[in-house]
């Protein structure tokens, strides 16, 4: 009985410690997809708001352009304007076929290795 309580220390030793470091190799492969991911997402919130920034400026381009075209401003951020509705209603009524590349886009973010 006592060759059995000199083999079992060991073993239980080994268990925890193999315990341990399985504790512990999730945890750090949790900080690494967490990071992974909001790193990701600081990188796309940059880009969108750089491209935001830009589309807004060339929106304002186009306008001014627009006016001069035809000697009024307000004629040529009339035009803009009803452009961008017109993409709007577009939008709206595919909004269905698009919804779902955005989402995969996001699940891809979500779950990359």
């Amino acid at each position: 009985m006592e060759a059995k309580n000199e083999t079992s220390p060991p073993i239980i030793d080994q268990l925890k410690e193999y315990a341990e470091t399985r504790i512990k190799l999730a945890k750090y492969q949790a900080i690494e997809g967490g990071s992974t991911f909001a790193a990701s997402i600081i990188a796309d919130v940059v880009t969108v708001m750089s491209m935001v920034l830009a589309f807004l400026f060339a929106s304002f381009t186009l306008a001014f352009y627009l006016g001069t075209l035809f000697n009024a401003t307000w004629i040529g951020f009339g035009i803009v304007a009803i452009l961008y509705f017109i993409i709007a209603l577009a939008i709206k009524a595919n909004k269905k076929s698009l919804e779902k590349p955005i989402v995969n886009v996001f699940i891809q973010k979500i779950f990359k290795n």
